[in-house]
């Protein structure tokens, strides 16, 4: 066994470095190995990446997945991190982070076109002033636009849903289509994306002309909400549960004592019950065995199962 997974070993690293030279000389973007994934999640954990690229523009893009396809290596598309729990061994094959050829937006009208990469709170900011109402509630989603259609990001209860029109999506197979929102099936935290694989290169937003001064006045009211309810100044990734029909997963684990409860650095915040912080030191196994004991809790409480809404990627740290 230890020789078969020493031998398994050399043999992706080899590939890993072929295929980080075809990266490399097809001028697809920063390219490197053994990228730490803490440095691009907002909970500051997760293991190495065996291949780390920054994809410059589509063009690029498509150069890498023709390289990946033709290794048969696997790959994972991650956004600002914010909505991520990278296990403490990393993530197997090439992750890929959009960078500055993806990060804009253009308001035409009533509409917003924005690259996958543009901060979904710098969108609102944007869109408010510009006499823009339809995105107010995302003013506190940390995410990317990209990963923001992904996942049907929402919050004070709206979503991407509500005022996404279309979005540009390249397939693995390195088609580009236009999926309008009917398309994208969207549900609660969900898109059709999560089960398709497709990366979002650009979306389109329909928005409504509105008052500046009241746009203004509603995000403001929802940020001083969220410094007031939320542990912002701490490393953590939004609400890691998602809310169960007709109630809300932090009224149940606060309910069940366990605000403040901590497993190693990883802590139930005192301030919101449905938010995991990062102390310091806290590891992905930290972190996955605090979500247990709260969904065990709960269960057992309550019997209600509360369902993860971060995304649990990547590979549990080796065994010493």
């Amino acid at each position: 066994m230890r020789k078969d997974a020493c031998g398994t070993a050399r043999r992706d690293g080899a590939v890993y470095e072929e295929v980080v030279r075809e990266l490399q000389e097809a001028d697809v973007g920063r390219v490197a190995l053994g990228e730490p994934l803490s440095l691009y999640t907002t909970w500051k954990i997760g293991g190495p990446a065996d291949v780390w690229v920054e994809p410059k523009d589509v063009a690029a893009l498509q150069r890498v997945l023709a390289i990946v396809r033709a290794h048969g290596v696997p790959w994972t598309v991650i956004g600002r991190g914010s909505n991520l729990l990278v296990r403490d061994g990393g993530i197997r094959g090439v992750v890929l982070k959009l960078d500055k050829g993806f990060d804009y937006a253009h308001f035409e009208g009533d509409r917003v076109r924005a690259g996958a990469a543009f901060s979904v709170i710098r969108l609102a900011v944007l869109a408010g002033k510009e006499g823009l109402t339809g995105l107010e509630f995302a003013g506190g989603i940390p995410g990317s636009v990209g990963g923001a259609v992904y996942m049907n990001a929402g919050a004070h209860g709206s979503d991407i849903s509500r005022v996404l029109k279309e979005a540009t999506v390249l397939f693995p197979d390195g088609t580009l289509r236009t999926l309008t929102n009917r398309d994208l099936a969207f549900r609660y935290r969900t898109s059709r994306l999560q089960e398709e694989p497709g990366i979002v290169l650009e979306a389109t937003f329909q928005l409504a002309h509105g008052d500046r001064k009241e746009i203004a006045r509603v995000m403001a009211e929802y940020k001083d909400r969220r410094r007031r309810t939320q542990p912002l100044q701490q490393p953590c990734a939004g609400s890691v549960f998602r809310n169960p029909p007709g109630d809300h997963a932090g009224r149940l684990i606060e309910a069940a004592g366990l605000k403040g409860y901590r497993i190693g650095d990883a802590q139930i915040s005192p301030i919101h019950a449905n938010f995991i912080v990062n102390l310091g030191q806290a590891t992905a196994r930290d972190v996955l065995a605090l979500i247990a004991h709260a969904q065990e809790t709960v269960a057992k409480r309550f019997g209600v199962a509360l369902e993860p809404e971060v995304l649990i990627i990547g590979e549990p740290a080796p065994r010493v």
